[in-house]
């Protein structure tokens, strides 16, 4: 069971906190705001009111306990980035930011952030993409220019077995698994494509789109 602190109870740092107590994380939820406190409390482990700036309140919090550190205070720069600063000078072994530019974003990887999560950025690409062909139904980006494509099978893959596609060889992609209605695949090489299927492919976005964009 993982041990998660969350500075900034507004409605980002709520989702991440609601989600983590199910996945079943001891959550602590810091904010300034006594409201925020009061209307998180019922759905994480503890939750205290307190200045995520403030050096003495963040000891008495024992910030090297926690296995990840959350500070999504994306609207207040500033205190955002002394929080940052902070829990990584007291030994935080992880702490993920959130950012709301690039230029934040730059600062707060300089100033001890682990990782910086982008929420506005990252949802305009996501939609961007995800709507910028009909044969996209949803993208999810990985790392290093991987991502995994959620996709409408082309035509020139109906009635053809995975052996017969031979997307890794051919294409640079693999086909991760097949839905097929309700029910989900994982495929082997004699899986034969049906025009209704929908495939979830991983590889570089260049030659995913190159299959998008000849759906002969």
């Amino acid at each position: 069971m993982k041990s998660i602190l969350v500075i900034g109870a507004g409605q980002f740092g709520t989702l991440i906190a609601k989600r983590m107590e199910q996945l079943r994380c001891e959550v602590m939820a810091v904010d300034i705001n006594e409201d925020c406190i009061n209307d998180i409390m019922p759905y994480v482990t503890n939750a205290k009111i307190g200045d995520g700036t403030n050096e003495e309140f963040l000891r008495t919090l024992g910030i090297d306990d926690y296995d990840v550190c959350f500070v999504t205070l994306g609207s207040h720069f500033q205190t955002s980035l002394e929080t940052t600063s902070l829990l990584s000078e007291l030994g935080a072994k992880k702490v993920i930011s959130r950012a709301t530019n690039d230029v934040q974003m730059k600062f707060l990887l300089r100033n001890g952030a682990d990782e910086v999560v982008y929420p506005e950025k990252q949802t305009a690409l996501r939609l961007a993409t995800k709507y910028a062909s009909d044969s996209i139904l949803d993208y999810f980006h990985l790392e290093k220019g991987y991502y995994i494509y959620e996709l409408k099978v082309p035509k020139a893959w109906f009635g053809k077995s995975l052996m017969q596609i031979d997307a890794r060889k051919r294409l640079n992609i693999n086909i991760l698994t097949i839905k097929r209605g309700d029910e989900v695949l994982i495929p082997s090489a004699d899986t034969v494509i049906r025009p209704d299927d929908i495939a979830f492919v991983l590889g570089d976005t260049r030659d995913i789109h190159k299959v998008i964009n000849s759906r002969r």
